[in-house]
């Protein structure tokens, strides 16, 4: 267990409240993993948090919570959450059966039953270092049983993104979604329409660059949930022969996965990229055909592809101007003469657009040699590098006027 997160228990301990890791923290030591964060539950108010701690803040309007720093360290502290009676109580708000603020605070016997999965309801208690379960969820833990707590509908309804959560943990985890659990899934895949498009976001971030980005697109379009998360792009997939999907997503995934797993950074502007190539490349298609010159066409098809997609999923705006850069790139690296090649070759985000056009190159033969030579220039000295380039095309779309000859008082 973390340093920090020790502090904290014992801290929340010594002012005389009651403490307990939770969630996946909890889960991942049971399973020997090591826990990428650790969660506290108490039965304090965020504000006795807050008091008890003078490296802490409060944030959250729909769940009040207390973060603890140390540094970029953050202990997420939550108080026990009480019994769901919104008509009851004026600090749960519930509107079609989802929660939208949920401030009611209760017992630790209350609070493991608003919790998601069992497996995430185990609570390990400082006090006799126990772990208290109330909800089997070290059994379901041992047999690798993903199992909802309550309802699964009525909990799906409560907050949708919980079917994401589900696929997260079942991929993640390596478990087997129960079946009461996952049945509802498929009927119930479209109400994350109702969500935040910037909660998706952060949740997309979640699902593909945890080291299992290829399983989780196929689990995701299993249940139906892609669909609502990327629509155009689902769109062009159910075009294809036998629902097979693009090989540009699947090579794309793979390589973020390898990427994740050898400890290498990875952007969510590659992700956004791969997902929405082809939609751009749909939109585009029209706007070539009325003359639209290409690099205008793509910056025009990639702005109406993204006014869509964030309707459902917000993209921050540094992520879309490098998605938009990839892709105008694309043009620019099909051409392979003078100083043109060389200003593409020394563009900021020439390396991601080099990795898009290899990934590109896999499903697309006829990319394959211009793949090569741009990865063969890289290599070379100045010398090579000169001997490489293409003689500059013909310019006959030079200004008019430049191929005249001179003036005689230019000559002068």
């Amino acid at each position: 267990m973390s340093e920090q997160a020790v502090n904290v228990l014992y801290g929340l301990k010594k002012a005389g409240f009651q403490a307990c890791l939770v969630g996946g923290g909890v889960r991942d030591l049971l399973l020997g993993r090591e826990p990428k964060d650790f969660d506290v539950a108490t039965n304090a108010s965020p504000e006795q948090v807050k008091n008890t701690f003078r490296n802490c803040r409060l944030i959250g309007r729909r769940f009040r919570l207390a973060h603890v720093g140390y540094g970029r360290n953050v202990i997420e502290v939550a108080t026990f959450r009480a019994n769901l009676e919104p008509e009851n109580d004026d600090d749960v708000h519930v509107e079609n059966g989802r929660i939208i603020r949920d401030n009611a605070f209760g017992r630790i016997e209350e609070d493991v039953w608003r919790r998601d999965f069992t497996v995430n309801a185990l609570y390990y208690d400082i006090n006799n270092f126990s772990v208290i379960d109330y909800v089997n969820g070290y059994a379901d833990l041992k047999q690798g049983i993903l199992r909802m707590i309550g309802d699964p509908t009525e909990r799906y309804h409560e907050d949708p993104v919980r079917m994401l959560r589900a696929v997260r943990f079942a991929i993640k985890l390596g478990m087997r979604i129960e079946e009461k659990t996952e049945a509802p899934i498929f009927e119930l895949a479209g109400l994350l329409g109702d969500i935040s498009p910037a909660r998706l976001f952060e949740e997309i971030l979640k699902l593909f660059h945890a080291g299992s980005a290829l399983q989780t697109f196929e689990s995701l379009r299993h249940y139906g949930l892609f669909l609502p998360l990327f629509p155009q792009t689902e769109n062009i997939l159910s075009k294809e022969a036998e629902g097979f999907p693009h090989t540009l997503i699947c090579e794309a995934l793979k390589s973020t996965d390898a990427r994740i797993q050898s400890g290498k950074p990875v952007t969510p502007a590659f992700l956004f990229a791969a997902m929405l190539w082809e939609p751009m490349q749909e939109a585009m298609e029209p706007m070539l055909q009325q003359g639209m010159p290409a690099i205008q066409a793509i910056q025009a098809a990639t702005d109406q592809v993204f006014s869509v997609q964030r309707r459902s999923v917000s993209i921050p705006r540094r992520f879309a101007i490098m998605v938009k850069e990839i892709f105008v790139l694309q043009a620019r690296l099909m051409n392979r003469s003078g100083k043109r090649a060389l200003r593409t070759l020394e563009h900021p985000r020439f390396r991601a657009a080099y990795d898009f056009l290899l990934i590109r190159s896999i499903g697309d033969e006829s990319l394959a040699d211009h793949a090569k030579w741009w990865t063969d220039i890289q290599t070379c000295d100045k010398a090579g590098r000169e001997s490489m380039l293409l003689p500059n095309a013909n310019r006959k779309g030079r200004r008019r006027g430049r191929n005249k000859p001179k003036s005689k008082r230019a000559d002068a």
